[in-house]
């Protein structure tokens, strides 16, 4: 329920979600600093200081009790063998409306770890804990239309297209189209069950 404190770190498949801290600076520096991960964000690539400016406030915000409030949770491949732990990716998730129980989540991560299913088994640990543990009613993504990788871990975590604004934010010098997904706590119950 909320207002709700992060916590801990949660194991979620192969990997832990945590919250941010500032021993992250490069392995989130090494994704957010390239042009390619940045093309559909609302930043362009971000240099070492600036990862470091986001980073440090990333990580004082923990609690969800106010429309606004957000978690910015590090994807942590844990340490295997001689590779050390590391920062993959992570997964944003802000309380839109507290009134409605609502929350907006997103996601970017390193182009070296695309393609493993870990963004499917983060994003759906945090979208487990928005319906099962903070009671919330929806949740959505608001995405680049362009971003096919995003359109399709919203289909893999059993989210649907439910709006496309065209030309509606000027991105870059240029308009651009938004898309909306979402999915409502039933649909995540029944997801949930059918996936059980």
């Amino acid at each position: 329920m909320i207002p709700a404190q992060f916590g801990p770190p949660v194991r979620a498949g192969r990997v832990l979600l945590r919250m941010m801290s500032t021993d992250d600076i490069d392995d989130v520096h090494a994704y957010q600093g390239r042009d390619d991960v940045c093309r559909y964000l609302l930043f362009e690539a971000r240099t070492r200081e600036q990862v470091a400016e986001q980073v440090a406030r990333h990580a004082a915000s923990t609690v969800l009790a106010a429309d606004g409030d957000y978690w910015q949770i590090a994807v942590v491949l844990p340490a295997s063998g001689h590779e050390a732990e590391r920062v993959i990716g992570d997964i944003y998730f802000t309380l839109k409306s507290r009134e409605n129980l609502a929350g907006e989540i997103g996601w970017t991560f390193h182009p070296d770890f695309r393609g493993r299913g870990y963004a499917t088994e983060a994003a759906s640990a945090v979208l487990r804990r928005a319906f099962a543990e903070l009671g919330l009613h929806r949740v959505i993504a608001e995405l680049d239309p362009r971003n096919a990788a995003s359109i399709a871990l919203c289909h893999r975590l059993g989210m649907r297209e439910e709006a496309y604004f065209v030309k509606d934010l000027m991105f870059r010098g240029d308009w651009a189209d938004t898309g909306i997904y979402a999915m409502l706590d039933v649909e995540w119950s029944t997801r949930s069950v059918i996936a059980g």
